[in-house]
């Protein structure tokens, strides 16, 4: 007995009769599979898991002192926690496209092929699955930050409008990243080129440290970097009000900012990975 494939043709009319209860049927489905191989293999949680823990130590017990004075380490945690919520987004997204680039190696996408399910609901699964880790990340920063004197000076709503936020931003990330594992021919590839985009992002931001420092050109790369938008609307959703010199722009304009980027990136990366997954399948 042989399993047919379909050509792109066929795929693509079995995906127009496809309805939307259809769609989120197999997206629940893909996502379940998604979470059963992490079952299978807990190590891939490591990341979610551990990497909060150690950049939270890390940074405040390195650089607080230096940014906040000796002593004042719990006011950099104010400062550092909100920042991390960005960032934590954009280190789980990475893993989509080495997962997606893994998934084609392993020929675990031959078995996509042959069923006329819609190719956007195998990514969107991933993402679905990918968002649950995130938010696992984000409960344990903010469980470590609560441990070494974070505190929310808003309220409960601000806290989860602030992650909320970070989701919405990590999710559209995930579709550069799923785009990159489709694109380039390994794991290694997909993580040495996330890489390059990473570290700019991240380290030319107000995650870390003020930008009122920085030398003039940089800091005007930070105004417009999307983290730093994010950190600061995290900062101002859980902080309330805060100096200049600590954020770049106001609640109302960072919000807007971030999620203004969050749709840009989703319009332009989502169509671009949908098609290039199709043409793979």
């Amino acid at each position: 007995m042989t399993t047919a494939t379909l050509n792109p043709a066929v795929a693509g009319d079995a995906e127009a009769r496809l309805g939307l209860r259809a769609n989120v049927r197999h997206i629940g489905a893909l996502a379940r599979r998604n979470l059963l191989q992490i079952k299978k293999d807990p190590e891939s949680m490591f990341d979610a898991l551990l990497m909060p823990i150690i950049f939270t130590l890390l940074f405040t017990f390195v650089f607080g002192g230096a940014m906040f004075g000796k002593g004042n380490q719990q006011e950099y945690v104010n400062y550092l926690i909100p920042g991390l919520m960005a960032m934590m987004g954009m280190n789980i997204a990475m893993a989509v496209g080495t997962g997606v680039n893994e998934d084609f190696k392993k020929g675990v996408m031959d078995r996509f092929r042959s069923m006329p399910i819609s190719r956007s609901s195998v990514l969107i699964g991933k993402i679905v699955v990918e968002i649950g880790r995130m938010m696992v990340a984000v409960a344990i920063l903010l469980t470590m930050g609560f441990i070494l004197g974070f505190e929310v000076k808003t309220s409960v709503p601000e806290l989860l409008a602030a992650i909320g936020l970070a989701l919405v931003f990590g999710a559209a990330l995930m579709w550069i990243f799923i785009l990159l594992g489709l694109s380039l021919n390994s794991p290694q590839a997909v993580q040495g080129m996330a890489m390059l985009v990473l570290m700019p992002l991240q380290f030319g931001s107000s995650i870390f440290a003020p930008t009122s420092s920085m030398p003039g050109w940089l800091e005007g790369f930070t105004k417009y970097n999307p983290l730093s938008n994010l950190a600061d609307a995290a900062r101002l959703l859980t902080q309330g009000d805060m100096p200049s010199n600590l954020v770049q722009h106001s609640l109302g304009t960072s919000v807007l900012w971030t999620l203004l980027w969050a749709f840009a990136i989703t319009a332009v990366t989502a169509p671009l990975a949908i098609r290039k997954f199709r043409s793979k399948t």
